[in-house]
């Protein structure tokens, strides 16, 4: 089915203005556009739209069970998909001033008992037999959780007699919560009372629980609708977890405050066909997908006819120059046969892969290669980054329409204020900047240090006040040579080299020179191993529904059919030559002098990347600690350059 969502092309009216809570915030949405679809869910195959009416009495509903089983200001977690009823369960909470956390699926059982002890949850919310089981296994030591409330009643049935603290879903679906008592709850509430926790990645150490006030979401939704410009005919797809501060605020309150009707997923493995029934006209992801995205458009080209690999080539550098002479500010001709050509051929399929509607798509969390920003929006995808931190409410920066700098995050958002302190560290203030960590009153005043935020990045702000960054502090290489380098810089240059190469991760400190680690991308040498009879056809498409079913899934059974792979003579010098290439682009200090390849892809299970596919760099480096030695001490092991 082809969902056509055709709402008037004017700028959105967000209602964070004015609004005190974020339950004030989704009451006057839902008061404004009853009638009108706030979330389109997929059932039956068929993507069937909610009202703002009908999203608002359920999430009155859940209020009303929610205050049954806790107060306002306590805590309650939700761990589940990306879906309608993660929505509305937070909105719920949100609706009763009680503080939601999201907890990312697919954790252990330390994790979620870390989380539910630190922020001394009073209910949690789950979906799904394998986070019910490892809910219910942290929850012994737990005796705090009142309840643990499964989202279906089939689940319910299953896991009732495990725990006397299973509560059946019906809890959160009587009666809705009446308005006389939501208007208590509101009035009761202050704007700078805490909303929301945020769970940071925890790259260096346990997560720390961000604490998000009312006041910080509304402040950033009413400037952010002035940055970004969202029309009443805009229509997401959304899929990334709610757990992510992004998802959970920039993305999904930013469309309750403006009233944009977001389509979920059915999942992670049903994005692609998600996007041609959806057709958005707005997408948010992270990088990570472009990137595999690009690489995916790459290594298919591989398996083309080489006229159609030159003639690909041409038609991107015909794009290319169009888009840079368009953000240069030049007018680039209206009719120019050689683009047309090229976006018929090419652009044109491209743009329908992501639904053929697409209009502005959104990224951050970490840097996009210009190399791809400069694709994408040659095929008519135009991507702008932005830049935030969870400390921030998320986004503090953005590229926005008519003000676009590729290879920068944009200029700062109003009333936020940027400055790069002396060690060329970013400092942010205003009043996006977070409350402080729960029961963490050192790492507050460490990271709140002389009244700004201290974000952990190093990057330069240019004289049209662009934000670039540089790299994360704490990451930065101080050679035996004492030189600083940016990690960052050498492991883009490199990983955009070859679509075969997921991760890369230079190593220096303290060393005569820079190393690495590469990653092979897990379906593209695959690809690679079937075309030269190293993996069977049926192999590759095992392994592909596994990964597209749990993309951050890094099995035995893949890495043992990548370890042949990985080992042919053939894929190691195509990436020493993708190394090369990559040192061409750098400086001589910053070159790879040597490195190795591991059999497998980073992974979660082993600790090497967080849930927001961030690695966890400290670990890596850890784990591989031997074999780095090597590389420095003994010439047989790993390649040279």
């Amino acid at each position: 089915m082809t969902l056509l969502f055709d709402g008037p092309a004017i700028p959105v009216h967000g209602t964070a203005a004015g609004a005190r809570t974020i339950g004030d915030m989704f009451r006057r949405r839902a008061a404004r556009s009853a009638s009108s679809p706030a979330f389109f869910e997929k059932r039956s195959g068929m993507f069937l739209p909610v009202t703002w009416d009908e999203a608002y009495r359920r999430a009155a509903r859940v209020a009303r069970g929610l205050l049954s089983l806790a107060k306002p200001g306590d805590r309650v977690a939700i761990c589940g998909p990306t879906q309608v009823p993660w929505a509305t369960y937070d909105l719920g909470a949100q609706l009763a001033t009680i503080v939601s956390f999201g907890i990312y699926p697919q954790q252990t059982v330390e994790q979620v008992r870390y989380l539910l002890d630190h922020a001394e949850a009073r209910v949690v919310i789950v979906d799904g037999d394998d986070e019910i089981e490892t809910v219910l296994a942290a929850a012994r030591e737990l005796p705090g959780l009142a309840a643990i409330v499964p989202w279906t009643d089939a689940a319910y049935a299953r896991f009732k007699d495990r725990d006397p603290r299973v509560r059946p879903p019906e809890v959160l679906a009587g009666e809705p919560l009446d308005e006389a008592e939501i208007d208590r709850l509101a009035s009761a509430a202050a704007p700078s009372d805490v909303a929301l926790f945020i769970y940071t990645s925890g790259t260096t150490g346990p997560p720390k629980g961000a604490m998000i006030s009312h006041f910080n979401v509304l402040s950033l939704l009413e400037a952010s609708e002035r940055q970004q410009r969202l029309l009443q005919s805009d229509l997401s797809l959304n899929f990334l977890p709610m757990a992510h501060a992004a998802e959970r605020i920039l993305g999904f309150y930013g469309r309750v405050s403006g009233g944009v009707p977001g389509a979920y997923a059915e999942s992670t493995a049903t994005v692609l066909d998600d996007l041609r029934a959806v057709r958005p006209t707005v997408f948010g992801s992270v990088p990570r997908i472009f990137e595999k995205a690009h690489a995916r458009i790459h290594s298919e080209l591989e398996k083309r006819p080489k006229a159609l690999q030159r003639l690909f080539h041409w038609g991107v550098s015909v794009g290319v120059a169009r888009v840079r002479k368009e953000l240069a500010g030049a007018s680039p001709p209206l009719l120019d046969p050689r683009f047309a050509l090229a976006d018929a051929l090419f652009f044109k399929r491209i743009r329908d892969v992501f639904g053929g509607r697409i209009r502005m798509m959104v990224t951050g969390a970490a840097p996009t290669a210009l190399a791809i920003l400069e694709f994408f929006w040659a095929a008519g995808l135009p991507i702008y980054e932005a830049f935030g931190m969870t400390e921030a409410t998320v986004v503090t920066h953005l590229n926005r329409p008519g003000e676009v700098k590729l290879g920068t995050v944009g200029r700062v958002i109003a009333p936020m204020e940027a400055k790069i302190a002396d060690d060329g560290e970013v400092l942010l203030r205003g009043p996006f900047v977070f409350q402080g960590y729960f029961k963490n009153e050192a790492a507050t005043r460490e990271a709140l240090e002389g009244g700004w935020l201290h974000t952990g990045d190093v990057g330069r702000i240019d004289a049209d006040g662009y934000l670039s960054i540089t790299d994360r502090k704490k990451h930065l290489i101080i050679t035996a040579g004492g030189k600083n380098l940016a990690p960052a810089n050498i492991e883009k240059a490199i990983k955009e080299e070859d679509p075969l190469i997921s991760h890369v991760l230079a190593h220096g400190d303290k060393r005569n020179f820079v190393s690495a680690i590469l990653a092979p991308s897990p379906i593209e040498t695959l690809e690679w191993g079937v075309q030269r009879g190293l993996c069977t056809k049926e192999v590759l498409e095992a392994r592909q529904k596994e990964l597209l079913a749990n993309p951050t899934a890094r099995t035995q059974a893949l890495a043992d059919a990548m370890a042949p792979i990985v080992a042919h003579p053939e894929l190691r010098e195509r990436l020493r030559a993708a190394v090369r290439r990559g040192n061409a682009k750098l400086a001589h200090v910053e070159h790879v002098r040597r490195f190795f390849v591991i059999e497998r892809d980073f992974s979660q299970e082993a600790g090497e990347l967080t849930p927001t596919m961030k690695v966890r760099r400290k670990e890596v480096e850890k784990t591989y600690a031997a074999k780095f030695d090597l590389l420095y001490d003994d010439p047989s092991f790993g390649l040279d350059a």
